[in-house]
């Protein structure tokens, strides 16, 4: 399976009483559809996944899957901290349609997850999963890493047919790149860093970013494709700042701010995350001032 393009992973909207709020779900899917998305991802970091209960979980799958197309890859987020709740939430995320799942790395006992631990618990669930498995390392949230020797063992399951890398850690990502069969999708997970993750051999992105100014990031895409990268780097360094405010300065709470700027409504992040200052909002405007420049 071949995961080559952008990839949403679109926040869960939330009412004012922090239930999903599945009117806004649906209006902001209807329009990133009209945008050149790829495809999607539910209950991801940027879903705020481990915020929700199992069916929670279950209903934003199905919600969801009624409103993507099936030309549009549907990927949903299935980690848990344990390899048996894994597996658990990888099959019901598959019966509910669900078309490949992220899997991030467990985290609780960081110390213990060596690259051996890591190695059986990716295996087994790649073993019993029905639908391929993306690995999903994102050490900043988890603490753990999932290194390039590690995704190389497990680039050998038949079942396991990519990684999302969320470091900025461009040598990371050649050696996932050079360690791994080239059928194997390397996706980069960082917004600041995308065109050097292409540069190097990505086959992809799976971005907060993207849910914002969608166009952009599937014009650096593509403009890497067409191998024209100074302008590919040119629209990077425009899309540096927006994506800085949405990752390690703001979050999640910065994405939903952000989605608000551009018109999109998918309401307040779910506790105890709080909604970013006034001082972040004009930060915002100000990064965005460009691209809602453009589009006039």
């Amino acid at each position: 399976m071949r995961f080559a393009g952008v990839f949403a992973p679109i926040p869960t909207p939330f009412d004012s009483d922090e239930r999903i709020d599945l009117v806004r779900l649906k209006v902001a899917v209807r329009r990133w559809l009209a945008t050149p998305l790829t495809g999607f991802v539910i209950l991801g970091s940027t879903g705020e996944a481990p915020f929700l209960d199992e069916q929670e979980s279950d209903q934003l799958i199905g919600a969801s899957r009624e409103l993507v197309p099936t030309d549009r890859p549907f990927i949903v987020g299935t980690g848990r901290e344990s390899t048996q709740a894994t597996v658990a939430a990888t099959r019901r995320a598959a019966a509910l349609g669900a078309e490949a799942a992220l899997v991030r790395t467990p985290g609780f006992f960081k110390a213990q997850m060596t690259m051996d631990a890591l190695v059986r618990h990716y295996t087994a669930v790649a073993d019993a999963s029905p639908i391929p498995i993306l690995l999903y390392n994102f050490t900043a949230v988890t603490g753990v890493n999932l290194l390039p020797a590690a995704v190389a063992r497990l680039a050998s399951h038949p079942n396991i047919v990519g990684v999302k890398e969320s470091g900025g850690d461009i040598a990371q990502i050649a050696d996932l790149v050079g360690s791994t069969p080239a059928d194997f999708n390397v996706l980069a997970g960082s917004g600041t860093t995308f065109y050097p993750a292409l540069s190097v051999g990505a086959t992809g992105g799976i971005l907060a970013l993207s849910c914002v100014l969608p166009d952009a990031c599937a014009r650096v895409f593509r403009l890497v494709a067409e191998r024209r990268h100074e302008d590919a780097r040119e629209l990077q360094q425009q899309l540096v700042p927006v994506s800085r405010l949405l990752g390690n300065t703001y979050g999640v709470a910065g994405l939903k701010a952000a989605l608000r700027v551009v018109g999109y409504d998918v309401g307040v992040p779910r506790s105890p995350l709080t909604p970013i200052p006034p001082s972040g909002m004009a930060a915002l405007h100000e990064a965005l001032a460009h691209f809602e420049k453009a589009a006039v």
